[in-house]
Protein backbone atom coordinates (compact mmCIF):
# COMPACT_ATOMS: atom_id res chain seq x y z
CA UNK A 1 0.00 0.00 0.00
CA UNK A 2 1.40 3.39 -1.01
CA UNK A 3 1.62 6.26 1.42
CA UNK A 4 -0.66 9.12 0.46
CA UNK A 5 0.19 12.60 -0.83
CA UNK A 6 2.31 11.10 -3.61
CA UNK A 7 -0.47 11.78 -6.09
CA UNK A 8 -2.77 14.77 -6.49
CA UNK A 9 -5.78 14.45 -4.17
CA UNK A 10 -9.08 13.73 -5.83
CA UNK A 11 -12.55 14.12 -4.44
CA UNK A 12 -15.50 11.84 -4.91
CA UNK A 13 -18.94 13.30 -5.64
CA UNK A 14 -21.08 13.79 -2.56
CA UNK A 15 -23.84 11.16 -2.65
CA UNK A 16 -26.05 13.31 -0.46
CA UNK A 17 -29.40 12.12 -1.84
CA UNK A 18 -28.83 8.44 -1.06
CA UNK A 19 -30.45 6.61 1.84
CA UNK A 20 -27.01 5.41 3.01
CA UNK A 21 -25.70 8.98 3.27
CA UNK A 22 -28.60 9.94 5.56
CA UNK A 23 -28.59 6.73 7.62
CA UNK A 24 -27.48 7.59 11.20
CA UNK A 25 -26.07 4.12 11.95
CA UNK A 26 -24.01 3.96 8.76
CA UNK A 27 -22.82 7.52 9.29
CA UNK A 28 -21.73 6.63 12.82
CA UNK A 29 -19.84 3.60 11.50
CA UNK A 30 -18.01 5.75 8.94
CA UNK A 31 -17.16 8.31 11.64
CA UNK A 32 -15.61 5.51 13.70
CA UNK A 33 -13.56 4.32 10.73
CA UNK A 34 -12.24 7.80 9.96
CA UNK A 35 -11.61 8.63 13.61
CA UNK A 36 -9.56 5.46 14.01
CA UNK A 37 -7.33 6.40 11.07
CA UNK A 38 -6.93 9.94 12.42
CA UNK A 39 -6.09 8.62 15.88
CA UNK A 40 -3.32 6.48 14.42
CA UNK A 41 -1.84 9.44 12.55
CA UNK A 42 -2.52 12.67 14.53
CA UNK A 43 -0.85 14.78 11.88
CA UNK A 44 -3.64 17.38 11.86
CA UNK A 45 -3.59 18.13 15.59
CA UNK A 46 -2.41 21.72 15.11
CA UNK A 47 -4.99 22.77 12.52
CA UNK A 48 -8.05 23.46 14.67
CA UNK A 49 -9.85 22.26 17.80
CA UNK A 50 -11.61 19.35 16.02
CA UNK A 51 -8.66 17.00 16.18
CA UNK A 52 -7.58 17.81 19.76
CA UNK A 53 -11.20 17.19 20.80
CA UNK A 54 -11.11 13.75 19.15
CA UNK A 55 -7.72 12.82 20.55
CA UNK A 56 -8.63 13.97 24.06
CA UNK A 57 -11.74 11.76 23.94
CA UNK A 58 -9.61 8.80 22.80
CA UNK A 59 -6.92 9.37 25.43
CA UNK A 60 -9.51 9.66 28.21
CA UNK A 61 -11.37 6.51 27.14
CA UNK A 62 -10.98 3.17 28.98
CA UNK A 63 -9.22 1.55 26.01
CA UNK A 64 -7.33 4.64 24.80
CA UNK A 65 -8.60 3.69 21.36
CA UNK A 66 -11.55 4.95 19.31
CA UNK A 67 -13.62 1.94 20.35
CA UNK A 68 -13.54 3.30 23.90
CA UNK A 69 -15.12 6.63 22.96
CA UNK A 70 -18.85 6.89 23.61
CA UNK A 71 -20.81 7.16 20.39
CA UNK A 72 -22.80 10.07 21.78
CA UNK A 73 -19.51 11.98 22.11
CA UNK A 74 -18.84 11.82 18.37
CA UNK A 75 -20.98 14.92 18.04
CA UNK A 76 -18.47 16.90 20.11
CA UNK A 77 -15.91 16.35 17.36
CA UNK A 78 -18.36 17.11 14.55
CA UNK A 79 -19.45 20.39 16.15
CA UNK A 80 -15.86 21.66 16.28
CA UNK A 81 -15.39 21.24 12.51
CA UNK A 82 -16.27 24.27 10.39
CA UNK A 83 -15.36 22.68 7.04
CA UNK A 84 -12.30 24.78 6.25
CA UNK A 85 -10.95 21.81 4.20
CA UNK A 86 -7.33 22.40 5.24
CA UNK A 87 -6.87 18.91 6.67
CA UNK A 88 -7.91 17.44 3.32
CA UNK A 89 -5.89 19.83 1.18
CA UNK A 90 -2.69 20.29 3.17
CA UNK A 91 -2.15 17.60 5.81
CA UNK A 92 -3.89 14.26 5.39
CA UNK A 93 -1.76 11.56 3.70
CA UNK A 94 -4.75 9.25 3.23
CA UNK A 95 -7.04 11.26 0.96
CA UNK A 96 -8.24 9.70 -2.31
CA UNK A 97 -6.78 8.11 -4.39
CA UNK A 98 -5.31 6.41 -1.30
CA UNK A 99 -7.39 3.26 -0.66
CA UNK A 100 -8.27 4.41 2.85
CA UNK A 101 -10.31 7.16 1.20
CA UNK A 102 -10.23 9.71 4.04
CA UNK A 103 -12.24 12.84 3.31
CA UNK A 104 -12.58 14.18 6.83
CA UNK A 105 -14.50 17.38 5.95
CA UNK A 106 -17.10 15.54 3.90
CA UNK A 107 -17.62 12.92 6.61
CA UNK A 108 -18.15 15.82 9.03
CA UNK A 109 -20.61 17.34 6.55
CA UNK A 110 -22.46 14.02 6.36
CA UNK A 111 -22.71 13.91 10.16
CA UNK A 112 -23.89 17.53 10.25
CA UNK A 113 -26.54 16.70 7.65
CA UNK A 114 -27.79 13.76 9.71
CA UNK A 115 -27.87 15.95 12.82
CA UNK A 116 -29.70 18.73 10.97
CA UNK A 117 -32.34 16.34 9.63
CA UNK A 118 -32.85 14.98 13.13
CA UNK A 119 -33.11 18.52 14.47
CA UNK A 120 -35.61 19.48 11.77
CA UNK A 121 -38.04 17.00 13.28
CA UNK A 122 -37.26 17.98 16.87
CA UNK A 123 -35.60 21.21 17.94
CA UNK A 124 -33.06 22.57 15.48
CA UNK A 125 -31.64 25.72 17.08
CA UNK A 126 -33.43 28.81 15.82
CA UNK A 127 -30.13 30.69 16.05
CA UNK A 128 -28.42 28.38 13.58
CA UNK A 129 -31.26 28.59 11.06
CA UNK A 130 -31.37 32.37 11.48
CA UNK A 131 -27.62 32.96 11.11
CA UNK A 132 -27.45 30.80 7.99
CA UNK A 133 -30.26 32.80 6.34
CA UNK A 134 -27.89 35.60 5.34
CA UNK A 135 -30.00 36.87 2.45
CA UNK A 136 -33.20 37.14 4.50
CA UNK A 137 -31.44 38.92 7.37
CA UNK A 138 -29.60 41.20 4.96
CA UNK A 139 -32.73 42.30 3.13
CA UNK A 140 -34.31 43.38 6.40
CA UNK A 141 -31.25 44.75 8.19
CA UNK A 142 -30.02 46.76 5.21
CA UNK A 143 -33.12 48.98 5.18
CA UNK A 144 -31.60 52.37 6.20
CA UNK A 145 -33.49 52.94 9.48
CA UNK A 146 -33.30 49.25 10.39
CA UNK A 147 -29.57 49.16 9.61
CA UNK A 148 -28.90 52.05 11.98
CA UNK A 149 -30.91 50.35 14.72
CA UNK A 150 -29.28 46.95 14.25
CA UNK A 151 -25.81 48.48 14.23
CA UNK A 152 -26.54 50.45 17.41
CA UNK A 153 -27.87 47.34 19.15
CA UNK A 154 -24.81 45.34 18.11
CA UNK A 155 -22.53 47.91 19.76
CA UNK A 156 -24.52 48.16 23.00
CA UNK A 157 -23.17 46.02 25.84
CA UNK A 158 -26.55 45.48 27.51
CA UNK A 159 -28.19 44.54 24.22
CA UNK A 160 -25.37 42.15 23.43
CA UNK A 161 -25.79 40.44 26.78
CA UNK A 162 -29.46 39.87 25.91
CA UNK A 163 -28.49 38.66 22.43
CA UNK A 164 -26.11 36.14 24.01
CA UNK A 165 -28.65 34.83 26.49
CA UNK A 166 -31.46 34.54 23.94
CA UNK A 167 -29.72 33.61 20.68
CA UNK A 168 -26.31 32.40 21.81
CA UNK A 169 -24.38 35.04 19.85
CA UNK A 170 -21.29 35.78 21.95
CA UNK A 171 -21.40 39.20 23.55
CA UNK A 172 -17.73 39.92 22.83
CA UNK A 173 -17.76 39.08 19.14
CA UNK A 174 -17.45 42.24 17.07
CA UNK A 175 -20.18 41.89 14.48
CA UNK A 176 -19.97 43.43 11.01
CA UNK A 177 -22.32 46.39 10.56
CA UNK A 178 -25.06 46.51 7.96
CA UNK A 179 -24.69 49.19 5.31
CA UNK A 180 -27.61 51.59 4.81
CA UNK A 181 -27.15 51.35 1.03
CA UNK A 182 -26.93 47.98 -0.67
CA UNK A 183 -24.25 47.44 -3.30
CA UNK A 184 -26.54 46.07 -5.98
CA UNK A 185 -28.93 49.03 -5.85
CA UNK A 186 -26.10 51.59 -5.98
CA UNK A 187 -23.67 49.97 -8.41
CA UNK A 188 -22.44 52.10 -11.31
CA UNK A 189 -23.16 50.77 -14.79
CA UNK A 190 -20.20 49.69 -16.91
CA UNK A 191 -18.82 51.94 -19.63
CA UNK A 192 -19.03 50.46 -23.13
CA UNK A 193 -15.58 48.93 -23.45
CA UNK A 194 -14.56 46.53 -26.20
CA UNK A 195 -14.33 42.90 -25.13
CA UNK A 196 -10.73 41.66 -25.13
CA UNK A 197 -10.61 37.95 -24.47
CA UNK A 198 -7.41 36.34 -23.21
CA UNK A 199 -6.36 32.73 -23.56
CA UNK A 200 -7.34 32.00 -19.96
CA UNK A 201 -9.84 34.76 -19.22
CA UNK A 202 -12.99 36.02 -20.91
CA UNK A 203 -12.88 39.76 -21.58
CA UNK A 204 -16.21 40.54 -19.95
CA UNK A 205 -17.29 39.98 -16.37
CA UNK A 206 -20.51 39.13 -14.53
CA UNK A 207 -20.29 40.13 -10.87
CA UNK A 208 -21.89 37.95 -8.19
CA UNK A 209 -22.12 40.47 -5.35
CA UNK A 210 -22.44 37.95 -2.43
CA UNK A 211 -24.55 38.58 0.66
CA UNK A 212 -21.67 40.13 2.59
CA UNK A 213 -20.70 42.37 -0.32
CA UNK A 214 -24.28 43.45 -0.88
CA UNK A 215 -25.43 44.06 2.69
CA UNK A 216 -22.39 44.46 4.95
CA UNK A 217 -19.44 45.79 2.98
CA UNK A 218 -20.72 47.17 -0.33
CA UNK A 219 -17.33 48.84 -0.78
CA UNK A 220 -16.05 45.42 -1.89
CA UNK A 221 -18.29 45.54 -4.91
CA UNK A 222 -17.66 49.20 -5.67
CA UNK A 223 -13.90 48.65 -5.53
CA UNK A 224 -14.18 45.65 -7.85
CA UNK A 225 -16.19 47.66 -10.38
CA UNK A 226 -13.68 50.53 -10.20
CA UNK A 227 -10.83 48.10 -10.92
CA UNK A 228 -12.68 46.59 -13.87
CA UNK A 229 -13.44 50.05 -15.22
CA UNK A 230 -9.83 51.20 -14.86
CA UNK A 231 -8.67 48.17 -16.80
CA UNK A 232 -11.36 48.70 -19.45
CA UNK A 233 -13.12 45.40 -18.78
CA UNK A 234 -16.89 45.59 -19.39
CA UNK A 235 -19.06 44.14 -16.66
CA UNK A 236 -22.63 43.48 -15.60
CA UNK A 237 -24.18 42.52 -12.31
CA UNK A 238 -25.93 39.16 -12.49
CA UNK A 239 -29.67 39.70 -12.96
CA UNK A 240 -30.67 37.92 -9.78
CA UNK A 241 -28.80 36.30 -6.94
CA UNK A 242 -29.42 34.74 -3.57
CA UNK A 243 -26.99 33.38 -0.98
CA UNK A 244 -24.42 31.00 -2.47
CA UNK A 245 -25.42 28.37 0.12
CA UNK A 246 -22.18 28.07 2.08
CA UNK A 247 -23.78 28.98 5.47
CA UNK A 248 -26.42 26.31 4.89
CA UNK A 249 -23.76 23.79 3.87
CA UNK A 250 -21.73 24.39 7.03
CA UNK A 251 -24.89 23.79 9.07
CA UNK A 252 -25.63 20.53 7.24
CA UNK A 253 -28.82 21.91 5.71
CA UNK A 254 -28.37 20.30 2.31
CA UNK A 255 -32.00 20.81 1.31
CA UNK A 256 -31.46 24.49 1.97
CA UNK A 257 -28.38 24.39 -0.25
CA UNK A 258 -30.44 22.69 -2.95
CA UNK A 259 -33.12 25.37 -2.79
CA UNK A 260 -30.56 28.18 -3.21
CA UNK A 261 -28.76 26.29 -5.99
CA UNK A 262 -32.00 26.06 -7.97
CA UNK A 263 -32.27 29.86 -7.88
CA UNK A 264 -28.64 30.76 -8.58
CA UNK A 265 -27.35 28.21 -11.06
CA UNK A 266 -29.82 28.77 -13.94
CA UNK A 267 -29.07 32.50 -13.85
CA UNK A 268 -25.29 32.10 -13.59
CA UNK A 269 -25.19 29.37 -16.23
CA UNK A 270 -26.64 31.78 -18.74
CA UNK A 271 -23.72 34.17 -18.16
CA UNK A 272 -21.23 31.31 -18.30
CA UNK A 273 -22.55 30.16 -21.68
CA UNK A 274 -22.59 33.75 -22.95
CA UNK A 275 -18.83 33.93 -22.42
CA UNK A 276 -18.63 35.90 -19.18
CA UNK A 277 -16.12 35.37 -16.40
CA UNK A 278 -18.10 35.26 -13.15
CA UNK A 279 -16.36 37.01 -10.24
CA UNK A 280 -17.33 36.65 -6.57
CA UNK A 281 -15.40 38.91 -4.14
CA UNK A 282 -15.80 36.55 -1.14
CA UNK A 283 -13.68 33.34 -1.21
CA UNK A 284 -16.31 31.09 0.40
CA UNK A 285 -18.84 32.03 -2.27
CA UNK A 286 -16.39 31.38 -5.11
CA UNK A 287 -15.47 28.05 -3.52
CA UNK A 288 -19.11 27.06 -3.25
CA UNK A 289 -19.56 27.37 -7.01
CA UNK A 290 -16.12 26.00 -7.88
CA UNK A 291 -16.12 22.93 -5.62
CA UNK A 292 -19.01 22.17 -3.29
CA UNK A 293 -21.93 22.49 -5.70
CA UNK A 294 -20.13 20.56 -8.47
CA UNK A 295 -19.48 17.75 -5.96
CA UNK A 296 -23.16 17.73 -5.01
CA UNK A 297 -24.34 17.90 -8.64
CA UNK A 298 -21.55 16.24 -10.67
CA UNK A 299 -23.81 15.45 -13.64
CA UNK A 300 -25.57 18.82 -13.91
CA UNK A 301 -24.31 20.69 -17.01
CA UNK A 302 -25.36 24.10 -15.69
CA UNK A 303 -23.48 23.63 -12.40
CA UNK A 304 -20.36 22.54 -14.26
CA UNK A 305 -20.62 25.49 -16.66
CA UNK A 306 -20.75 27.89 -13.71
CA UNK A 307 -17.79 26.10 -12.09
CA UNK A 308 -15.69 26.62 -15.19
CA UNK A 309 -16.62 30.31 -15.48
CA UNK A 310 -16.14 31.22 -11.79
CA UNK A 311 -13.04 33.21 -10.78
CA UNK A 312 -11.63 34.66 -7.62
CA UNK A 313 -11.06 38.36 -8.52
CA UNK A 314 -7.29 38.16 -8.08
CA UNK A 315 -7.11 34.87 -9.95
CA UNK A 316 -8.74 36.77 -12.82
CA UNK A 317 -6.54 39.86 -12.50
CA UNK A 318 -3.26 37.92 -12.35
CA UNK A 319 -4.23 35.90 -15.42
CA UNK A 320 -5.05 39.13 -17.27
CA UNK A 321 -1.75 40.62 -16.11
CA UNK A 322 0.24 37.68 -17.49
CA UNK A 323 -1.47 38.15 -20.84
CA UNK A 324 -0.66 41.89 -20.89
CA UNK A 325 -4.34 42.72 -20.51
CA UNK A 326 -4.06 44.50 -17.15
CA UNK A 327 -2.64 47.96 -16.57
CA UNK A 328 0.49 48.55 -14.48
CA UNK A 329 0.04 52.31 -14.05
CA UNK A 330 0.23 52.29 -10.27
CA UNK A 331 0.24 55.73 -8.67
CA UNK A 332 0.73 54.97 -4.98
CA UNK A 333 2.96 52.67 -2.94
CA UNK A 334 1.16 50.78 -0.17
CA UNK A 335 4.02 50.25 2.29
CA UNK A 336 3.82 47.19 4.51
CA UNK A 337 0.86 44.84 4.23
CA UNK A 338 0.18 41.91 6.53
CA UNK A 339 -1.87 39.68 4.27
CA UNK A 340 -3.83 36.67 5.51
CA UNK A 341 -4.76 34.10 2.88
CA UNK A 342 -8.10 32.54 3.89
CA UNK A 343 -8.66 28.79 4.03
CA UNK A 344 -11.32 29.00 1.32
CA UNK A 345 -8.85 30.77 -0.96
CA UNK A 346 -6.20 28.14 -0.35
CA UNK A 347 -8.45 25.21 -1.15
CA UNK A 348 -9.37 26.70 -4.54
CA UNK A 349 -5.95 25.42 -5.69
CA UNK A 350 -5.09 28.60 -7.57
CA UNK A 351 -1.98 29.67 -5.67
CA UNK A 352 -1.42 32.97 -3.88
CA UNK A 353 -2.82 35.27 -6.55
CA UNK A 354 -3.60 38.14 -4.21
CA UNK A 355 -0.04 38.20 -2.89
CA UNK A 356 1.31 38.04 -6.43
CA UNK A 357 -0.80 41.04 -7.49
CA UNK A 358 -0.02 43.16 -4.44
CA UNK A 359 3.71 42.43 -4.68
CA UNK A 360 3.71 43.80 -8.24
CA UNK A 361 2.93 47.27 -6.85
CA UNK A 362 6.16 49.31 -6.44
CA UNK A 363 6.96 50.28 -2.86
CA UNK A 364 4.83 47.51 -1.40
CA UNK A 365 6.02 44.80 0.98
CA UNK A 366 3.69 41.88 1.62
CA UNK A 367 4.00 39.51 4.59
CA UNK A 368 1.83 36.43 4.02
CA UNK A 369 0.22 34.53 6.88
CA UNK A 370 -0.94 31.13 5.63
CA UNK A 371 -2.85 29.75 8.57
CA UNK A 372 -6.51 29.43 9.57
CA UNK A 373 -7.72 32.45 11.54
CA UNK A 374 -10.48 30.42 13.21
CA UNK A 375 -13.63 32.45 12.53
CA UNK A 376 -15.32 30.75 9.58
CA UNK A 377 -18.61 32.45 8.86
CA UNK A 378 -21.12 31.97 11.66
CA UNK A 379 -19.06 29.47 13.71
CA UNK A 380 -16.91 32.04 15.51
CA UNK A 381 -19.96 34.17 16.29
CA UNK A 382 -21.60 31.50 18.45
CA UNK A 383 -21.29 31.62 22.22
CA UNK A 384 -19.97 28.06 22.55
CA UNK A 385 -17.25 28.49 19.91
CA UNK A 386 -16.08 32.07 20.38
CA UNK A 387 -13.26 31.21 22.80
CA UNK A 388 -11.99 28.46 20.51
CA UNK A 389 -12.11 30.76 17.50
CA UNK A 390 -9.91 33.27 19.33
CA UNK A 391 -7.60 30.45 20.47
CA UNK A 392 -7.17 29.13 16.92
CA UNK A 393 -6.52 32.65 15.68
CA UNK A 394 -3.87 33.56 18.26
CA UNK A 395 -0.85 32.56 16.12
CA UNK A 396 -2.36 34.48 13.19
CA UNK A 397 -2.93 37.59 15.31
CA UNK A 398 0.70 37.52 16.44
CA UNK A 399 2.14 36.93 12.96
CA UNK A 400 -0.01 39.65 11.42
CA UNK A 401 1.17 42.17 14.05
CA UNK A 402 4.90 41.33 13.92
CA UNK A 403 5.82 43.38 10.80
CA UNK A 404 4.09 46.48 12.25
CA UNK A 405 2.12 46.81 9.03
CA UNK A 406 0.42 49.80 7.51
CA UNK A 407 -2.46 47.56 6.45
CA UNK A 408 -4.04 44.35 7.68
CA UNK A 409 -5.72 42.55 4.80
CA UNK A 410 -7.49 39.31 3.93
CA UNK A 411 -9.59 38.25 0.95
CA UNK A 412 -12.15 37.12 3.53
CA UNK A 413 -13.68 40.29 5.04
CA UNK A 414 -14.98 38.40 8.07
CA UNK A 415 -11.52 36.95 8.78
CA UNK A 416 -10.02 40.43 8.52
CA UNK A 417 -12.43 41.79 11.13
CA UNK A 418 -11.73 38.80 13.37
CA UNK A 419 -7.97 39.31 13.03
CA UNK A 420 -8.19 43.00 13.87
CA UNK A 421 -10.23 42.16 16.96
CA UNK A 422 -7.72 39.52 18.01
CA UNK A 423 -4.72 41.77 17.44
CA UNK A 424 -6.06 44.29 19.95
CA UNK A 425 -3.54 47.01 20.74
CA UNK A 426 -0.86 45.10 18.81
CA UNK A 427 -2.38 46.38 15.57
CA UNK A 428 -1.06 49.83 16.49
CA UNK A 429 -1.77 52.20 13.57
CA UNK A 430 -2.56 49.48 11.03
CA UNK A 431 -5.70 49.94 8.98
CA UNK A 432 -7.98 47.12 7.87
CA UNK A 433 -8.33 47.14 4.08
CA UNK A 434 -9.53 44.50 1.66
CA UNK A 435 -7.05 43.59 -1.13
CA UNK A 436 -9.48 44.99 -3.70
CA UNK A 437 -9.46 48.32 -1.85
CA UNK A 438 -5.66 48.26 -1.69
CA UNK A 439 -5.33 47.58 -5.41
CA UNK A 440 -7.74 50.40 -6.17
CA UNK A 441 -5.75 52.70 -3.90
CA UNK A 442 -2.52 51.76 -5.69
CA UNK A 443 -4.10 52.62 -9.04
CA UNK A 444 -5.32 55.93 -7.64
CA UNK A 445 -8.88 55.46 -8.87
Amino acid sequence: MREGSLEAPTRHPLDWKSEEFRDPAKTEKELERIFDICHGCRRCVSLCTTFPTLFDLVDASPTMEVDGVKKEDYGKVVDQCYLCDLCYMTKCPYVPPHPWNVDFPHVMLRAKAVKFEKGRSSNAPFRDRLLSSTDAIGKLAAIPVVAQTVNAVNKNGFSRQILQSTLGVHKDRELPPYAPHKFRSHAVASPAFAVKNGKETPGKVAVFATCFGNYNEPQLGHDLLALLTHNEIPYVLVDEEVCCGMPKLELGDLKGVDSLKKKNIPVLARYARDGFAILAPVPSCALMFKQELPLMYPDDPDTLAVRDAMFDPFEYFVSRKKEKLLKNDFKQALGKISYHIPCHSRVQNMGQKTREMLESIPGTQVTVVERCAGHDGTWGVKQEYFDNSMKIGRPVFRMMAEPRPDYVSSDCPIAARHIMQGMGEEKRQAQRAHPLSLLRKAYGV
